[in-house]
């Protein structure tokens, strides 16, 4: 747990601040007094057995995608909570009846709610995340190999009413699907948090901003119009949702690239629009996934440029934290174990000592404690770092620390580049006025 020491004050500056942006509430941390965290979701059990040594104390939590009860991070596979309707496109085998429309949905609910007590058996603050992948909510999304759902789709439509015309029956398979897609997402959502309320539930990738594709010249990473457009089409996702979960992960040409921040920058940025489109008294907060490795290249590690590409940008943001997911295979061997060893000692937990740190500075400093810093320019290059002049990040009784006193310049920076969003339930303004301390603030996770 985080730990902010204040201590006596030697000087009070009033400093002058770009204009404030007008944020809504946001949901509180999860875990009191921190305003961005990094979960770990990978399996290392491998790198258990092969006795290699892991350092995960700089992680709010050390949590596994395996089907392991009460954890802080759950994680719903199509396999694990409910009836998820879904076919093999390889097998073309038909599970819960294929495809939304044929899909049990009393059914599912009723096994849903078994699954969820089975996996979250405790009544404590945590992450849910279901990750269905096969088919996605608005038909005209499904493309490429999820066009299937589609084509199943109008076959249905055409078997259950042959007189349609082609145009009716595009358009009845569309309304079908949709409407029984929405069904099981929606009711879902609703079921987990009726059962685990202090639990935050949302679908993994959602939303997304569809900007994969920076190979292109004069890339920008945002959203297009046709894609956010679709995304407010979504409204009963994000009214459904207490959590929003887009996935970041980094390809191994944006490594040392400015798109890498582009693309991140982007997938966040849509997710925070979408958690203010319902309208209720906080939004949604919102956890990237990222990985510690790049997606085409699992033994490659990001490098400290490109966590502050991922993570960093999530940070600066505004995002509740980052999620750090990693798959089996990443981890096989006694060499990745090492390897992971290594990086977690060297780059990562340093490197997440600082985000944390410094988001919890801003958020002490410049929102008394109240709120989360976001950037003020969300297409800006500023970032949520301690400045190693004032601040060193050290391990000390296992646990990660950083330790200093803020130098002025560093104050006046976060005041003009970021604004407070306060939480819910909590009044807080940008502050004009810091006192700077004579002895240092400590931050220990």
């Amino acid at each position: 747990m985080w730990r902010l020491q204040l201590l006596p004050t030697a000087l009070c500056v009033l400093v002058n601040l770009r204009p404030a942006l007008t944020l809504p509430p946001t949901a509180a941390p999860l875990v009191p007094d921190q305003p961005f965290v990094v979960i770990w979701n990978a399996p290392t059990h491998k790198c258990k057995q092969s006795a290699t040594p892991l350092d995960m104390s700089a992680m709010q939590a050390d949590t596994t995608p395996a089907a392991v009860p009460n954890q802080f991070l759950t994680l719903f596979y199509k396999n694990r909570v409910g009836l998820y309707p879904h076919t093999d496109l390889r097998s073309s085998r038909q599970h819960n009846g294929g495809f939304p429309q044929r899909g049990n949905l009393t059914a599912h609910l009723e096994k849903a709610r078994a699954d969820i007590t089975k996996h979250i058996p405790e009544l404590s603050p945590g992450l849910a995340v279901i990750d269905w992948e096969e088919w996605l909510p608005l038909f005209d999304r499904n493309l490429d190999a999820k066009e299937f759902y589609r084509n199943l789709s109008f076959n249905y439509t055409v078997n259950l009413n042959p007189s349609l015309t082609p145009d009716q029956v595009v358009l009845e398979a569309k309304q079908q699907f949709q409407k029984a897609a929405r069904g099981y997402m929606e009711e879902t959502l609703s079921l987990g948090v009726k059962e685990r309320p202090l639990y935050r539930w949302g679908f993994y990738l959602f939303p997304d901003c569809y900007n994969y594709n920076a190979s292109e010249a004069g890339y920008t990473g945002k959203c297009s119009d046709s894609t956010t457009q679709l995304n407010d089409e979504l409204l009963w996702l994000w009214n459904s949702s207490t959590a929003l979960l887009p996935s970041a992960y980094l390809w191994s040409a944006l490594s040392g690239d400015r798109k890498a921040a582009q693309f991140v920058r982007n997938q966040v940025q849509e997710a925070m629009r979408v958690s203010a489109l319902p309208g209720r008294p906080h939004t949604a907060p919102v956890y990237v996934y990222s990985r510690p490795v790049f997606g085409d290249q699992n033994n490659l590690y990001l490098s400290e440029a490109d966590l502050m590409r991922s993570v960093g940008e999530s940070a600066a943001l505004g995002a509740s934290g980052v999620v750090l997911w990693g798959a089996s295979v990443d981890f096989a061997s006694k060499a990745a174990c090492e390897a992971l060893s290594l990086y977690l000692s060297g780059t990562l937990n340093p490197y997440i000592a600082n985000v944390t740190g410094a988001a919890r500075l801003c958020s002490a400093m410049l929102c008394e404690g109240k709120g989360r810093c976001v950037r003020k320019d969300y297409d800006s290059d500023d970032y949520l770092h301690l400045d190693p002049q004032s601040f060193r990040i050290e391990k000390r009784d296992g646990r990660y620390q950083s330790a200093g006193v803020p130098a002025l310049s560093e104050l006046t920076a976060l005041a003009d580049k970021f604004t407070c969003q306060c939480y819910a339930g909590q009044q807080c303004s940008d502050q004009t006025a810091f006192h700077i301390p004579d002895t240092e603030l400590l931050f220990q996770v």
